[in-house]
């Protein structure tokens, strides 16, 4: 039981070990309560409750089920599909975009026999996911962590990314063009909404973005939707992500013990005061793009190139990124003998998104 746990949870277990470890050389103290953003972990709170209850209503797949079955081949089909995971990621976080999207994805090529085709269709739907979710403050985990950290004002935060958003867009077109154009038929079922539901759940989901954007405090959305949501659906506070909310409460353990240790805060602090964007995009493919955003930002106020390092650097090893893990869990369940397969595909168009992004910034600045 113990090991199924670790297994499914390796980056919690990770953090928790993490934060165990360097809790031996800063016992615990009085100064571990500052290490704590609750504003992020609230605001992270609400997004993913919501969401859920979103799902759990079906929202999101009669929006993408009813947006795919508009094409008529292959190319087009996985085109939108990529589109709706990277339009989703901006809104709902990378993460509940792939959670949401990707079994639709299988839905669709499994039901006309275009198996083939999804590999790639899952490797571009998590690219998609990791991109498309760093220009909101909300798109991606460590967007809301550096967003509160810093304070960085909304259009500065997008003026930031967009450059990088738009590169993005381009290169996920691109190859999602060489996709053959075969005819492809889309089951025609219907899918019906709550109105009162859908309505209510949408005005949580509003309220939990002014969160986000600091319009409304944000202690008012840990009362109010958990209270909304007990009532018409507990599942919904069921589903939230916990384990990812335990994975940022571990990460800021050692984030802030790290900060505490003299050789370790030197260390960094030589290190991004040279290159603080490279430094984040290799910090992430070892340590994954939260963690990294957590611990890097203790030893730099160059937020602008840590917030575009770790964006850039969820793209690249499958352990970059949090959402790399889901969308690779969700492949192999449903095609345990491709694992390497798999793996190898990924890795080339991830290291190659990687390199051309990267190279792309230099230039650019």
């Amino acid at each position: 039981m113990i090991l199924r746990f670790v297994k499914k949870n390796a980056v919690l277990t990770v953090a928790f070990l993490a934060a165990v470890i360097t809790g031996f050389i800063v016992p615990p103290d009085a100064e571990y309560l500052g290490y704590f953003d609750f504003k992020t972990l609230t605001c992270l709170f609400c997004v993913l409750a919501v969401v859920c209850a979103l799902k759990n209503i079906n929202f999101f797949y009669m929006l993408a089920h009813n947006i795919v079955r508009l094409f008529k081949n292959a190319k087009m089909a996985i085109l939108a599909l990529v589109y709706i995971t990277f339009i989703g990621s901006m809104l709902i976080a990378n993460d509940m975009a792939l959670l949401t999207f990707l079994p639709l994805g299988y839905m669709v090529l499994s039901t006309t026999g275009k198996e083939r085709y999804m590999a790639f269709t899952f490797i571009m739907q998590n690219i998609a996911a990791n991109l498309g979710g760093m220009l909101t403050p909300f798109g991606n985990p460590q967007n809301l962590y550096l967003y509160s950290k810093f304070d960085i004002p909304t259009m500065e935060f997008m003026g930031i990314m967009a450059p990088l958003f738009i590169i993005a867009i381009a290169i996920i077109t691109v190859c999602c063009l060489f996709v053959k154009a075969e005819p492809l038929e889309i089951s025609q079922q219907e899918t019906k909404l709550d109105p009162k539901k859908t309505a209510l759940y949408l005005v949580l989901f509003v309220l939990s973005i002014a969160i986000v954007f600091r319009g409304i405090p944000y202690w008012l959305g840990l009362v109010i939707i958990p209270i909304v949501l007990f009532f018409t659906d507990r599942k919904a506070l069921r589903d939230v992500d916990y384990p990812l909310l335990l994975t940022f409460v571990f990460f800021f353990i050692f984030a802030g013990n790290m900060t505490r240790i003299d050789a370790v805060r030197e260390l960094f602090a030589a290190l991004l005061d040279k290159n603080t964007l490279l430094v984040s995009i290799i910090s992430c493919q070892f340590i994954s793009n939260v963690p990294s955003a957590i611990l890097l930002s203790q030893f730099t106020n160059n937020y602008a190139d840590l917030l575009i390092g770790v964006n850039i650097g969820g793209v690249g090893t499958l352990i970059s990124s949090l959402a790399s893990l889901i969308t690779f869990k969700e492949y192999t369940r449903h095609n345990p003998n491709m694992k390497l397969y798999y793996v190898g595909l990924f890795s080339l168009f991830n290291f190659g998104f990687l390199i051309v992004l990267y190279l792309a910034m230099v230039i650019i600045r």
